[in-house]
């Protein structure tokens, strides 16, 4: 994950807030079946819900070859003065 500030953007059009997120870089989540994974934010994974879905369905290739392994996504939170991006990736049990 990476998380880019637009300080800018920030100071011109942003009321002044104390807490904008409890996401942190280098956090990890699993998703089961597809759900969305305890303690992830809501407004993040609205972002990201559908390609974790289809994930969870084995699908992939998105966008005809947009990432390098065709099981993964890169996506970004909605949050237009400080997004963070997440890798997204299908894992398997090895059981």
């Amino acid at each position: 994950m990476r998380q880019t500030e637009y300080r800018d953007l920030m100071a011109r059009y942003e009321n002044a807030i104390e807490h904008a997120c409890d996401v942190r870089v280098g956090q990890t989540w699993v998703s089961v079946d597809g759900q969305r994974p305890e303690g992830m934010c809501p407004s993040a994974w609205g972002s990201m819900r559908e390609f974790v879905e289809a994930l969870a369905r084995g699908e992939g290739d998105f966008f005809d070859g947009w990432m390098q392994n065709p099981m993964s996504a890169m996506i970004s939170c909605n949050d237009g003065f400080r997004p963070m991006s997440f890798y997204l990736e299908a894992i398997t049990d090895s059981l």
